[in-house]
């Protein structure tokens, strides 16, 4: 009995494209899979043909000679042999994960494209707040001059890998499966280099120092990432660079402390401004100087708000505020007359004069009474 044609048995043209024949191929699979079709001989029969058709018509090679001898062509020991399911499935997985599966994408000549950088840059919130230019050094990989990326020596070319035809990947049949693994002659590449470039030994790539000029824009954040397309570790064999990413941290700040646009400044004041009032002059991100009135009788923790005196907003002409948290402070190592004016000050003082104080301890007598009450 004669084979049926695996274009017919795909239900394909000869013109067929590749994805045409994998969608193909996934839609018979599944449909006459002995799991799906438990003890239905036919069906395995039909899943078989399947497999076999899209064995041979998937490979290039083996497609151009079927094309030309058809079965003749696989025929004392040749031929296209049987893929299971595994070999289905492994078809699915490259649909949508690609080279992934084999370390990373790769291109016609073994290019492969390179891997992307990471730069840590620590700069201070005066730079977060105006912005800057910071030069900065990074080691990586850079394309080799000698033989402009190619690997191969300068004056000679690379050929095809003989072992794979150029695809990478090799497939050994073993019964009624089929493994598919990559090339052990080109490692994968599709390429052999004869003479290969003396400069970076074959590879394309050679490590150097780079300078690079990064624009930190104003009102960056902690954490924030910067994407220089293009600066990452050169390609294998020519293949496009990667990106180098710079994460930015912010160095603590003696003086403020910064939540999103705002910032936050303690400044500590005398006893005496505190319960008398006045002014007192505070800095700002900006360097100049700001002037905040103090009433009488300011208590520890009271804010200030000045507006627009805070962090530059990214990418926006907004600014934050400045919070001025006051802290009174006790005066310490009194002298005499100082302690004496003190004690005299208490003396006179009434409840008037410390209204939080009094208020407190009113309300500690109710809540202690009531404990009484209840007794």
């Amino acid at each position: 009995m004669s084979k049926r044609d695996y274009y017919e048995i795909l239900g394909v043209s000869r013109t067929v494209t590749e994805v045409e024949l994998k969608s193909s191929f996934r839609k018979l699979a599944m449909q006459h899979h002995p799991d799906k079709n438990p003890g239905d001989k036919e069906a395995e029969i039909k899943f078989k043909e399947i497999n076999e058709a899209y064995q041979v018509l998937s490979d290039g090679q083996k497609r151009a000679a079927y094309d030309r001898f058809g079965h003749q062509a696989f025929e004392n020991g040749g031929g296209g042999g049987q893929a299971d399911f595994s070999d289905f499935m492994s078809d699915i997985f490259d649909s949508f994960f690609g080279d992934a599966r084999r370390g990373g994408p790769r291109g016609a000549n073994g290019r492969e494209r390179g891997a992307d950088l990471r730069y840590n840059l620590e700069i201070g919130l005066e730079e977060a707040f105006t912005g800057k230019n910071e030069s900065i050094r990074v080691p990586t990989s850079v394309s080799c001059e000698a033989c402009s990326g190619t690997g191969a020596k300068p004056g000679s070319k690379s050929r095809q890998c003989p072992t794979c035809g150029g695809h990478g990947r090799v497939r050994a049949n073993q019964g009624f499966f089929s493994v598919e693994r990559t090339c052990p002659t080109c490692n994968g590449r599709g390429e052999v280099i004869d003479d290969p470039c003396k400069n970076c030994q074959g590879a394309g790539r050679v490590t150097r120092e780079r300078t690079l000029s990064v624009n930190i824009p104003a009102g960056v954040e902690d954490g924030t990432r910067i994407r220089l397309a293009g600066e990452g570790e050169a390609g294998l064999r020519g293949g496009p660079a990667g990106d180098l990413y710079i994460f930015l941290s912010l160095k603590p700040h003696a003086i403020f402390q910064r939540d999103g646009a705002d910032l936050f400044c303690r400044v500590p004041i005398g006893l005496v401004s505190a319960a008398l009032g006045g002014e007192i002059e505070v800095p700002t991100l900006s360097g100049e100087q700001a002037r905040v009135k103090i009433p009488e009788g300011t208590q520890t923790g009271k804010q200030f708000r000045l507006k627009g005196k805070g962090m530059s907003v990214l990418r926006s002409r907004e600014v934050g505020d400045l919070y001025i948290q006051v802290v009174v402070e006790t005066p310490q190592k009194l002298t005499a007359r100082q302690r004496e004016l003190l004690e005299e000050f208490e003396r006179e003082s009434s409840h008037s004069n410390h209204p939080e104080t009094a208020g407190f301890f009113g309300r500690v007598k109710d809540f202690l009474g009531g404990l009484g009450g209840t007794a």
